[in-house]
């Protein structure tokens, strides 16, 4: 994916990060599922842009790294992955000396997750998932009881998709929003090189208003790219599409029916 200046207008929307923390991811004997879930649901409900995403093994060092790294350079972190009853789940306790902050039960996760599973099925492993940095605010699970958390502006989601899916909302009384971003696309029947020094003039035109990317694609027996402008600025989108059909009609560049 060509982003060619996504930095440029960074400081009109508000970025985040993804961390995927889990082994099973890396061997791929998961598949992810939440990053086009959780950047789709950020952009159109909060304005908010996924700008990085990592994928980490459960690894005390490698997490508390990460999650040192993103906070510093991002307005929001968001984890997935780590969060249950097993050895493996470390992601709450690597977060803890990250922050250098307590690791201990939350009265009220304790609370939820007593009532949840009677206190007779109550056991160690069950508890393990009210244990998160001190001073967490709940993220609410409607799912399956057990709640994420948020620290500083650090939000942690469970790995199940289902789950995390049902949780986003009890997210958003969290997060500032950013504004609307506005998108057009606009497909050809041609291959990336031949547009390419057409795009890098238009961004640079553009530079301050409009992000521009292009993606090749593969359809029905034809090579095309599409070109997506993305802005705050609706006028701006519409003035530099009208131009970009301008340049490709000129350069007898066929527009593909959507």
């Amino acid at each position: 994916h060509n982003f060619m200046s996504i930095n440029k207008v960074k400081n009109r929307k508000i970025n985040a990060a993804i961390l995927i923390i889990g082994n099973e991811i890396l061997s791929g004997r998961t598949q992810d599922l939440n990053v086009s879930f959780i950047s789709n649901w950020l952009n159109i409900n909060c304005g908010i842009s996924i700008s990085e995403v990592r994928i980490i093994p459960d690894i005390e060092k490698k997490i508390i790294f990460n999650i040192l790294d993103l906070s510093k350079k991002f307005k929001y972190v968001f984890t997935t992955g780590g969060i249950g009853p097993t050895h493996d789940d470390i992601t709450a306790l690597s977060i803890s000396k990250a922050l250098k902050c307590k690791y201990n039960f939350n009265s009220e996760a304790h609370l939820i997750l007593e009532n949840y599973y009677g206190k007779k099925n109550f056991n160690n492993a069950r508890k393990k998932m009210a244990k998160m940095p001190a001073g967490s605010k709940l993220i609410y699970n409607p799912s399956s009881a057990a709640p994420g958390f948020m620290i500083k502006n650090i939000l942690c989601l469970p790995g199940v998709p289902s789950i995390l899916k049902s949780m986003m909302p009890n997210l958003k009384k969290y997060l500032v929003k950013g504004p609307t971003i506005n998108s057009r696309t606009i497909s050809l029947v041609a291959v990336e090189s031949r547009i390419a020094d057409y795009l890098t003039k238009l961004q640079k035109k553009y530079v301050k208003k409009i992000d521009i990317g292009s993606y090749p694609f593969f359809r029905l027996g034809k090579v095309g790219v599409s070109v997506v402008m993305r802005s705050v600025n609706k006028k701006a989108i519409e003035k530099c599409a009208a131009e970009l059909i301008k340049i490709l009609k000129k350069n007898k560049i066929k527009i593909y029916p959507l």
